[in-house]
């Protein structure tokens, strides 16, 4: 059920922005349990110099291959389980040739009753779907 936006500089292969998508899923499933179906991405490709990430002060340089990822998700996971999303999604970043220090993730959570999967429907507001974690 997490929505995830992707904002990357222009430049990649078709292959190489589904393989940053799929890994960070993977990392999602793996860490958060969520069924294999609960996939929802966008890729977003920017034109070079519209995307500006610099280190907040960490003392570290980014690339070019940034990747600006955001999780839209519902509440209720501790800080612990949310770090362990952070490391799995740079770890399997990592492993399609993403740097570290070119990750950056923001985490925004709401409720249950903030989403609809169609038909003008909130579907874990109705019953259609049971909420996750209840």
């Amino acid at each position: 059920m997490p929505l995830v936006r992707i904002d990357v500089n222009e430049g990649r292969a078709a292959e190489e922005l589904q393989q940053l998508s799929r890994s960070i899923h993977d990392a999602i499933l793996a860490e958060y349990g969520i069924p294999e179906r609960d996939y929802f991405h966008i890729i977003t490709e920017r034109p070079q110099g519209r995307i500006f990430a610099q280190d907040a002060g960490l003392g570290f340089e980014r690339t070019s291959g940034v990747v600006m990822i955001q999780i839209f998700t519902q509440g209720g996971r501790s800080q612990e389980a949310r770090q362990q999303l952070f490391a799995s999604v740079a770890d399997r970043l990592a492993a399609v040739g993403v740097a570290g220090e070119d990750v950056f993730i923001g985490y925004v959570e709401n409720t249950a009753a903030d989403w609809s999967f169609g038909f003008g429907r909130a579907q874990y507001v109705t019953g259609e779907l049971a909420v996750p974690g209840s």
